[in-house]
């Protein structure tokens, strides 16, 4: 059985501690390290590239934890993500689930969930709390985002740019080449059919893109 390698990421030293000692007493797995806001867990992820990070969906850092989601898919493709949370809401569990995550455990449940959620995330199948994911199939899709058919980096393109950030900036931001922006940048105003910052800024105004940048 090959071991299953794995980064942990949650604010609370407390909970790591916990986690560390409910995964590493499992046969084939590993804690390879840990981290305590998202910028530490995208640090870890990059440096060990394990095979599954379980990241607490509340965390401090210049980026939110379902910001790091598709950092961590695009960065280290191999890493599977388990958003292990508190959040009950399964509008929660929708968008980890459409970021890229593969298994959304409730904390309460981890001591029973978590070891199987990341196994299954480890094969590439994917896991959800049962009671989450029953009310999850009974909510109405919700018709949120911008239209325009832009993928999920598309929008997150097209906010930094909104926001004033150069291409080389979103780059650093998103961990992407110049070249991969531009890439983005041209494929969001083709669709939009728009042509200059001042249209993007409008655009990313009228579908409440602009948050905290």
């Amino acid at each position: 059985m090959s071991v299953v390698r794995i980064v942990l990421a949650d604010d609370h030293q407390v909970v790591r501690t916990g986690l560390a000692l409910l995964l590493g007493g499992e046969e084939g797995i590993e804690v390879v390290a840990q981290a305590g806001d998202v910028d530490a867990t995208l640090r870890a992820v990059l440096g060990h590239k394990p095979d599954v990070l379980v990241l607490d969906l509340n965390m401090p850092g210049t980026r939110t934890s379902l910001e790091a989601i598709p950092l961590v898919r695009d960065r280290s493709p191999l890493t599977a993500t388990v958003v292990l949370t508190m959040q009950e809401d399964p509008e929660y569990a929708r968008r980890s689930l459409r970021a890229g995550a593969m298994g959304y455990v409730l904390k309460e449940s981890a001591d029973t969930e978590l070891v199987e959620a990341v196994r299954r995330a480890a094969d590439g199948q994917t896991y959800l709390n049962p009671s989450l994911g029953a009310r999850l199939v009974s909510m109405p899709e919700k018709a949120d985002g911008p239209p325009g058919d832009l993928s999920g980096r598309e929008v997150e393109v097209l906010r930094l740019l909104a926001l004033g950030h150069t291409n080389a900036e979103v780059g650093d931001r998103l961990f992407l080449s110049v070249r991969t922006v531009e890439t983005h940048r041209a494929h969001v105003q083709q669709k939009l059919s728009l042509s200059t910052r001042a249209e993007l800024v409008r655009y990313a105004l009228d579908h409440g893109l602009l948050g905290d940048g």
